[in-house]
């Protein structure tokens, strides 16, 4: 019989095989298989093309080493909420809790599903409601009009998906570990193995990936912003490098294994799309890459005729179904943390006594994500959401500093290589991509702002009232 110390305790599960393809899989989506063909057609240049992923993976990489050092010295569950209530207290803690919660996570998740049930519905033709069901609309504010019945078949399978992946995470997770070191696997080789037949049986040609470094002369009337344009579509496809932080509360030896899974995981993935572009431009010209928006299944056609766009889409597929159950997996651990720390609904802190998984926090996740599919205004929100995103990731490196002068003491298994001057690039161009989006996209940054502001007067309820009325009680 278990104690109640124990039914109130996370499993440490997790090992650094696990920890590593949580990163990896969190990261591999859509991403490399949409954003190609938008950066190829932005920058026109195959030398520039390669140089932003790499320059991109960089910064990736660059973050992930600064955020190694805190990651070493707090191993608590719900990662950089926990880190930022450290560094910064209760307010910064919450807002960024908050927008994972609403919009940046569950948003995400519903996107990626959304693609995952996109892509099986090449295969399979889904059912559509009445055309006056699907012309129902109902007003959002700051979104706009949203059809929640549109394309119903194609939200019925990605609510579906969501569903089954919180079920799997909420029976344990070491389950769903297994899963995802599984799913990684399988599409971590899927993409080296498609590299490695466009390169011998595609009849391309090198000069397609080298052409002197001549870049056209539209590209250079506005290199800058050019460049910063590509850049945010690759950072995207990098995106969710920091989830197995999250769980650092359920992984074995997390002061050593949660640093390398981040370091391994991310240098991983940015060879795997440094290689897979290098392909593309390999079978595809630039300007024909630029004109396919599926550039995975245009250059697999080149080898399998009209069965490459089947091979791409189960490759998609696969893709965005281990990114997805990476994602459930590590972000219901951040309501969790603000839940024990009563700065959230306390059910939400509470572990199932037979799993040992967060599965109240689990099912809320789930249902948010099902109404943001149901919402269908997943895109604006996350573009909303963006400015904000780096906002977070710029203070979360800055920490580093933070807590170096209020934790001195503190054992730090890991200190970031390059101090100080590695956490000062990475929180110099998160400044300057900052700026760029208040210039570039001003209506996008303020709406984000607007929409993590909207947290505010739900933090002074659980800081001044929630958190002096509300009994937590953690036992399931």
């Amino acid at each position: 019989m278990k104690s109640p110390q124990q039914k109130t305790q996370l499993i440490r599960g997790l090992g650094l095989t696990a920890a590593m393809m949580i990163v990896a899989g969190s990261m591999i989506g859509s991403g490399i298989f949409r954003k190609p063909a938008t950066m190829a057609g932005q920058l026109m240049s195959p030398e520039l093309l390669i140089l932003v992923w790499i320059v991109a993976g960089l910064i990736t990489f660059i973050g992930a080493l600064t955020n190694a050092e805190i990651a070493g010295m707090i191993d608590a569950t719900g990662g950089q909420y926990v880190y930022f209530r450290k560094m910064y207290g209760d307010f910064t803690a919450f807002l960024y809790g908050w927008s994972i919660f609403a919009v940046i996570q569950t948003g995400s998740q519903a996107a990626i599903a959304y693609v995952f049930a996109e892509y099986l519905g090449y295969f399979f033709k889904y059912p559509q409601l009445p055309q006056s069901l699907q012309d129902f609309s109902v007003f959002m504010p700051f979104v706009g009009k949203i059809y929640p019945f549109l394309d119903f078949g194609t939200k019925a399978v990605a609510i579906l998906c969501i569903l089954f992946l919180t079920g799997v995470n909420y029976l344990g997770v070491v389950f769903g570990g297994i899963v995802q070191t599984i799913v990684t696997f399988i599409k971590i080789a899927s993409i080296i193995i498609l590299s490695f037949l466009l390169f011998t049986f595609g009849q391309g040609s090198f000069a397609n990936v080298y052409s002197g470094f001549h870049i056209p002369a539209e590209t250079m009337t506005n290199l800058i912003s050019v460049i910063g344009l590509a850049l945010a579509g690759a950072f995207w496809a990098y995106d969710g490098w920091n989830n197995v932080t999250f769980v650092a509360g359920e992984v074995k030896n997390p002061q050593r294994n949660v640093p390398l899974a981040l370091l391994y995981g991310t240098l991983i993935v940015m060879a795997v799309y440094v290689l897979i572009n290098i392909a593309f431009l390999y079978i595809l010209p630039i300007d024909e890459m630029s004109k396919s928006p599926l550039v995975g299944a245009t250059a697999a056609e080149k080898i399998f005729g009209v069965n490459g766009a089947s091979i791409i889409s189960i490759a998609v597929i696969v893709s965005t179904f281990g990114a997805l159950n990476g994602s459930i997996l590590a972000t219901a651990r951040v309501q969790f943390a603000m839940a024990r720390d009563k700065l959230f609904f306390s059910p939400l802190g509470k572990i199932h006594p037979k799993f040992g998984t967060p599965h109240v926090s689990l099912v809320i996740q789930g249902v948010w994500s099902c109404v943001l599919v149901l919402s269908g205004s997943f895109d604006t929100i996350t573009d909303y959401v963006i400015f904000a995103a780096w906002l977070f990731y710029l203070l979360g490196a800055a920490g580093v500093f933070v807590l170096r002068k209020k934790m001195p003491e503190v054992n730090r298994p890991y200190k970031v290589w390059g101090y100080p001057y590695t956490p000062i690039i990475f929180v110099v161009f998160s400044l300057l991509f900052l700026i760029n989006s208040i210039v570039s996209d001003t209506q996008d940054a303020a709406m984000g702002t607007i929409l993590i502001l909207l947290g505010l007067p739900i933090y002074l309820y659980w800081k001044y009232y929630g958190k002096n009325n509300s009994q937590n009680k953690f036992s399931a």
